[in-house]
Parts: structure tokens; sequence; C-alpha cells
């Protein structure tokens, strides 16, 4: 059984990483964000990112590296859920 729950905690947690990444890269293109999908993913992805956007300031007032550091954390916040169902599973 935990394995089934670590197994289901680690695609969620792969899966808003994909999110986050593609709605980053839609902000390369342009009116992309006001897209259907880009509408959708900001629903998912910038209440999540707007945490560590208000912590991390744009470097040079353009270079926004707060989505690494989110990601970084969402990991890290992945591997302890998961050591955490292992050591009670």
């Amino acid at each position: 059984m935990n394995f089934n729950i670590v197994g289901y905690v680690a695609t969620l947690i792969q899966i808003y990483q994909y999110l986050i990444i593609a709605y980053v890269l839609l902000s390369w293109l342009p009116n992309a964000r006001e897209s259907f999908i880009g509408e959708f993913l900001g629903k998912l992805c910038e209440p999540y990112l707007g945490i560590f956007r208000r912590i991390i300031p744009p470097l040079g007032g353009m270079i926004d590296i707060s989505p690494i550091v989110a990601l970084i954390a969402l990991q890290f916040v992945g591997q302890g859920i998961i050591a955490i169902v292992d050591f009670f599973f």
C-alpha cells in the first residue's frame, strides 16, 4: 500500500512541476498567457509562484528566478511528504 501512495504523491508533484515549467515558458511567447491554456495554468501555478515572487525580487528588474526556487522548494516538500508516508506506512 505504501508504494501506491508514494507513487501517487511523486506523480502529482512531477505533474505540478511540469505545469510550472509550461507556465514559465508561456511567458516567453507574446500573448500566450492570455490564451485559454495560459489562463488555466495561471490559475493553477500563480498562487504557488506568488509566494516566492513576494519574497524574491527580479534580478536586474527583468530576470525572475522565483520559479527556479519554487521548483526546488516543491522538490524538497515532495521528498519530505514521501519520507513521512514511508515512515508511517
